[in-house]
């Protein structure tokens, strides 16, 4: 594995694995969060697993404790800690991934840009819905909102430039492709992703435990449902 630490403040260290979104620098992206979850040094409040990096928040007060005696900078204490730590990383130790179903109704209101979709790549519609569920999808992090994930894995041929103006308000639940990927909205919240269709499924709520429905790892099936179907999970019938 090539890595290089990176400073970021004073309270945070970023291990950066490449410049480039790929499945091999996602699965080492996990391998070190398997290993930090499974560690969990007392050092450490927070790690955060993005597309290339992990960036890793720690206590000042408790490095401090640890070299006030010595000349050694806190960033470079933290730094030969993530060092040692990273000797054990394995990626056998990977959880196999999640697969989680997201039920889609496509197109109408719940997708008012599916035909701009249909449009810019020269597809009928339904090949659009079609190639969109067909996709290899998995989580690659969370992020922009909480419980946001960004998917890879989407069929190239509807891939779409996001909107030149950008929502105001987008629903939660929404259904967006903006460039190679797509995603869910799982709060409401301004957006330019174009919206093909909308789940039923609530992917953020604070009060559970975790928050977020999904995670990065997960691996994502979208199917097709109609809005009665639509309507009759979102009433929890």
């Amino acid at each position: 594995m090539n890595y290089q630490f990176q400073p970021l403040g004073d309270q945070a260290v970023v291990i950066d694995l490449g410049n480039e979104i790929s499945q091999r620098i996602h699965e080492d992206v996990q391998s070190i969060s398997n290993l930090l979850e499974e560690h969990q040094p007392d050092w450490i409040i927070e790690y955060i697993p993005a597309f290339t990096n992990v960036t890793i928040l720690y206590s000042p007060l408790f490095v401090y404790q640890q070299i006030k005696q010595t000349d050694t900078l806190p960033y470079d204490w933290v730094c030969e800690q993530l060092k040692q730590m990273l000797t054990q990383n394995k990626r056998d130790k990977i959880p196999e991934p999640r697969t989680i179903e997201i039920p889609v109704c496509y197109g109408g209101d719940y997708g008012p840009d599916l035909s701009y979709v249909a449009e810019y790549t020269d597809l009928k519609e339904d090949e659009v819905i079609n190639r969109h569920m067909n996709g290899n999808y998995i989580v690659y992090m969370i992020g922009f909102a909480p419980g946001f994930p960004y998917i890879g894995g989407m069929d190239e041929t509807i891939s779409t430039p996001r909107r030149d103006d950008p929502r105001l308000e987008i629903p939660a639940g929404s259904v967006g492709i903006a460039g190679s990927q797509t995603g869910v909205y799982p709060i409401t919240t301004p957006g330019g992703w174009q919206l093909i269709g909308k789940t039923p499924l609530q992917l953020f709520q604070p009060e559970e435990e975790p928050p977020s429905l999904l995670q990065a790892g997960d691996k994502i099936k979208f199917t097709s449902i109609s809005e009665k179907e639509y309507l009759a999970i979102k009433e929890g019938k």
